[in-house]
């Protein structure tokens, strides 16, 4: 009497594939391990007393103000932008094209233009930043919020929109800084670079919650991005109400783009980079396994710039220069390859 062959089980879902749970597993272990190295090495390189000692936590303590800006700006650029992504279904755009970095530009610009080197000053501290923060969500909202609810409302005309008024407020700023002194001038480009040395830690208490709380929003929605992923007809069929949960994600996109770019500074590739970078690694379409890929991947991509920067070529701070060097030749070998926008 033949025995009966059971039937081999079969699954689906995001990591259905044969080897795929223990690939995201070798992947998110290999990124913590490389977060923790990276981390360590910020509070440990260049500190003259021995690890483990009194002397060398004391040291490390004042270094984690660092590694806090770090995260925070890690977190917001690869969870914006990977939302971002997905709303708007195209895998080659970010949030920069919403006209965060050149509204950056634009009121550092003017500060200075009107106050002179002052006005650097000026524009520092929480009640600043809390106002730099709301005016660009306030902006972006209002003016987004109106273009999806109209009767013409279309996505690509709000995207179009935003990329004419970034280089309407760039030829404003570039007016301006002609008109400035050189010394003025030289204050300023200072600022204009993505630093971790422009954040000013008092703003921390500000930045921490807004970042925390907009990533955990867009983290808490990751199966409905998986729906709105599949695109509007779909995702309407399924049961999501697509134009509201459009403008939930813009908004807590531009509460994260806004709160990193007024903290260090705009960096245009960095959010197409570490995206890019964790859809490849990740292979998988749910956003629950893409978010905590391309946060920890944003973290090892910045603080590993930040590093060598430092250490390297000893400018302190200045990570934006080969963050815009490696993401910007990665962009044109994503456009190359796949022959379109």
């Amino acid at each position: 009497m033949s025995a009966t062959v059971a039937p081999a089980s079969r699954t689906s879902g995001p990591l259905s594939a044969p080897g795929s749970r223990r690939r995201m597993v070798v992947v998110l272990g290999i990124l913590s391990v490389l977060t923790v190295l990276i981390a360590f090495g910020l509070l440990a390189w260049g500190n003259p007393m021995p690890v483990g000692t009194p002397g060398f936590w004391r040291i490390a303590q004042l270094r984690v103000t660092t590694l806090i800006v770090l995260a925070l700006v890690a977190i917001a650029q690869a969870t914006a932008t990977v939302a971002f992504q997905t709303v708007t279904e195209n895998r080659i755009i970010t949030p920069s094209i919403m006209g965060f970095e050149s509204l950056y530009t634009a009121v550092q610009t003017g500060a200075v233009y009107a106050l002179g080197v002052a006005g650097v000053t000026a524009v520092k501290g929480p009640w600043q930043f809390a106002l730099q923060v709301a005016i660009m969500v306030g902006l972006a909202m209002a003016l987004y919020g109106w273009l999806l609810r109209g009767r013409y409302g279309n996505l690509q005309i709000m995207l179009l929109i935003g990329i004419i008024i970034g280089g309407g407020l760039g030829a404003v700023s570039t007016f301006m800084q002609r008109l400035l002194t050189p010394s003025e001038f030289d204050v300023l480009a200072a600022r204009l670079f993505g630093s971790v040395a422009n954040a000013d830690p008092s703003t921390l208490p500000i930045a921490i919650p807004l970042v925390l709380i907009a990533a955990a929003a867009l983290w808490g929605g990751s199966r409905r991005l998986n729906v709105m992923a599949l695109g509007r007809a779909a995702a309407t069929s399924l049961g999501v109400n697509h134009r509201g949960e459009l403008l939930r994600t813009l908004f807590f996109v531009a509460v994260l783009i806004a709160t990193s770019t007024a903290l260090v500074g705009p960096m245009v590739f960095l959010g197409f980079l570490v995206a890019t970078l964790a859809y490849q690694f990740a292979d998988t379409y749910d956003h629950r396994y893409v978010f905590p890929v391309a946060v920890l991947t944003a973290f090892v991509v910045l603080a590993g710039a930040y590093f060598t920067m430092k250490n390297v070529f000893y400018a302190q701070g200045v990570v934006s220069i080969i963050i815009e060097i490696v993401g910007g030749a990665v962009f044109l070998l994503v456009i190359l390859r796949k022959g379109r926008l």
